[in-house]
Protein backbone atom coordinates (compact mmCIF):
# COMPACT_ATOMS: atom_id res chain seq x y z
CA UNK A 1 0.00 0.00 0.00
CA UNK A 2 1.44 3.42 -0.97
CA UNK A 3 2.38 5.91 1.71
CA UNK A 4 0.27 8.95 2.24
CA UNK A 5 1.64 12.26 0.95
CA UNK A 6 0.57 13.93 4.18
CA UNK A 7 3.15 11.98 6.20
CA UNK A 8 6.11 13.12 4.05
CA UNK A 9 8.33 15.94 5.32
CA UNK A 10 8.44 19.15 3.31
CA UNK A 11 11.45 19.20 0.99
CA UNK A 12 11.10 22.74 -0.27
CA UNK A 13 14.12 24.89 0.53
CA UNK A 14 13.80 28.57 1.25
CA UNK A 15 16.76 30.65 0.01
CA UNK A 16 18.71 32.60 2.57
CA UNK A 17 18.94 36.28 1.57
CA UNK A 18 22.44 36.72 2.98
CA UNK A 19 23.78 34.06 0.58
CA UNK A 20 22.13 35.52 -2.52
CA UNK A 21 24.28 37.14 -5.19
CA UNK A 22 25.01 40.75 -4.34
CA UNK A 23 24.59 43.48 -6.89
CA UNK A 24 27.36 45.85 -7.84
CA UNK A 25 27.42 49.05 -5.82
CA UNK A 26 27.30 52.33 -7.67
CA UNK A 27 28.70 55.50 -6.22
CA UNK A 28 27.36 58.88 -7.25
CA UNK A 29 29.73 61.71 -8.06
CA UNK A 30 28.86 63.37 -4.74
CA UNK A 31 29.69 60.16 -2.83
CA UNK A 32 33.03 59.84 -4.61
CA UNK A 33 33.93 63.45 -3.85
CA UNK A 34 32.87 63.06 -0.21
CA UNK A 35 34.96 59.90 0.25
CA UNK A 36 37.99 61.50 -1.43
CA UNK A 37 37.70 64.58 0.82
CA UNK A 38 37.47 62.37 3.90
CA UNK A 39 40.48 60.36 2.69
CA UNK A 40 42.44 63.58 2.15
CA UNK A 41 41.64 64.65 5.73
CA UNK A 42 42.69 61.30 7.25
CA UNK A 43 45.71 61.18 9.51
CA UNK A 44 48.32 58.44 9.33
CA UNK A 45 46.62 55.05 9.86
CA UNK A 46 43.04 56.28 9.54
CA UNK A 47 42.66 55.60 5.82
CA UNK A 48 42.18 51.86 6.31
CA UNK A 49 39.30 52.43 8.70
CA UNK A 50 37.65 54.78 6.19
CA UNK A 51 38.03 52.24 3.38
CA UNK A 52 36.55 49.48 5.55
CA UNK A 53 33.66 51.69 6.64
CA UNK A 54 32.83 52.62 3.04
CA UNK A 55 33.54 49.04 1.89
CA UNK A 56 35.83 50.07 -0.94
CA UNK A 57 39.36 49.12 -1.94
CA UNK A 58 42.36 51.41 -2.07
CA UNK A 59 42.64 50.99 -5.85
CA UNK A 60 39.08 52.32 -6.26
CA UNK A 61 40.10 55.44 -4.36
CA UNK A 62 43.23 55.73 -6.52
CA UNK A 63 41.18 55.38 -9.71
CA UNK A 64 38.77 58.09 -8.56
CA UNK A 65 41.66 60.41 -7.75
CA UNK A 66 43.23 59.78 -11.16
CA UNK A 67 39.91 60.36 -12.95
CA UNK A 68 39.42 63.60 -11.02
CA UNK A 69 42.87 64.93 -11.95
CA UNK A 70 42.65 63.86 -15.62
CA UNK A 71 39.03 64.68 -16.47
CA UNK A 72 37.74 66.81 -13.62
CA UNK A 73 34.39 66.22 -11.92
CA UNK A 74 32.89 64.96 -15.21
CA UNK A 75 35.38 62.07 -15.12
CA UNK A 76 33.81 60.79 -11.90
CA UNK A 77 30.39 60.28 -13.47
CA UNK A 78 29.32 56.72 -14.09
CA UNK A 79 30.29 55.40 -17.49
CA UNK A 80 29.38 52.19 -19.24
CA UNK A 81 31.62 49.25 -18.27
CA UNK A 82 34.25 48.09 -20.69
CA UNK A 83 36.30 49.97 -23.22
CA UNK A 84 34.84 52.89 -25.13
CA UNK A 85 33.54 52.11 -28.59
CA UNK A 86 36.07 53.11 -31.23
CA UNK A 87 33.35 53.79 -33.80
CA UNK A 88 29.96 55.43 -33.64
CA UNK A 89 26.92 53.39 -34.72
CA UNK A 90 26.86 55.32 -38.01
CA UNK A 91 30.53 54.50 -38.66
CA UNK A 92 29.90 50.82 -37.90
CA UNK A 93 26.94 50.83 -40.31
CA UNK A 94 29.06 52.49 -43.01
CA UNK A 95 31.80 49.88 -42.54
CA UNK A 96 29.22 47.09 -42.75
CA UNK A 97 27.74 48.53 -45.95
CA UNK A 98 31.18 48.98 -47.51
CA UNK A 99 32.03 45.37 -46.73
CA UNK A 100 28.77 44.18 -48.25
CA UNK A 101 29.37 46.43 -51.27
CA UNK A 102 32.82 44.95 -51.89
CA UNK A 103 31.41 41.42 -51.54
CA UNK A 104 28.66 42.15 -54.06
CA UNK A 105 31.16 43.79 -56.46
CA UNK A 106 33.26 40.63 -56.30
CA UNK A 107 30.19 38.50 -57.10
CA UNK A 108 29.40 40.80 -60.02
CA UNK A 109 32.94 40.47 -61.39
CA UNK A 110 32.65 36.68 -61.22
CA UNK A 111 29.27 36.76 -62.98
CA UNK A 112 30.65 39.05 -65.70
CA UNK A 113 33.66 36.75 -66.18
CA UNK A 114 31.27 33.80 -66.55
CA UNK A 115 29.27 35.70 -69.17
CA UNK A 116 32.44 36.56 -71.10
CA UNK A 117 33.47 32.92 -71.00
CA UNK A 118 30.05 31.82 -72.28
CA UNK A 119 30.20 34.36 -75.11
CA UNK A 120 33.61 33.04 -76.19
CA UNK A 121 32.40 29.44 -75.99
CA UNK A 122 29.31 30.22 -78.12
CA UNK A 123 31.46 32.10 -80.65
CA UNK A 124 33.80 29.10 -80.95
CA UNK A 125 30.84 26.71 -81.35
CA UNK A 126 29.31 29.01 -83.96
CA UNK A 127 32.56 29.03 -85.96
CA UNK A 128 32.83 25.25 -85.76
CA UNK A 129 29.22 24.72 -86.84
CA UNK A 130 29.58 27.18 -89.79
CA UNK A 131 32.81 25.60 -90.92
CA UNK A 132 34.91 28.68 -90.35
CA UNK A 133 37.65 27.09 -88.29
CA UNK A 134 40.57 29.20 -87.33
Amino acid sequence: MPKSTLDRPRTQIAPEPSLEKRIRRRFSTEDKLRIMNEARACQHGELGALLRREKIYHNQLSDWRRELTEYGVAGLEKSAPGPKASKTPAQRRIAQLEKENSRLNRKLEIANDCLELQKKAFAMLDRVSNGNEV
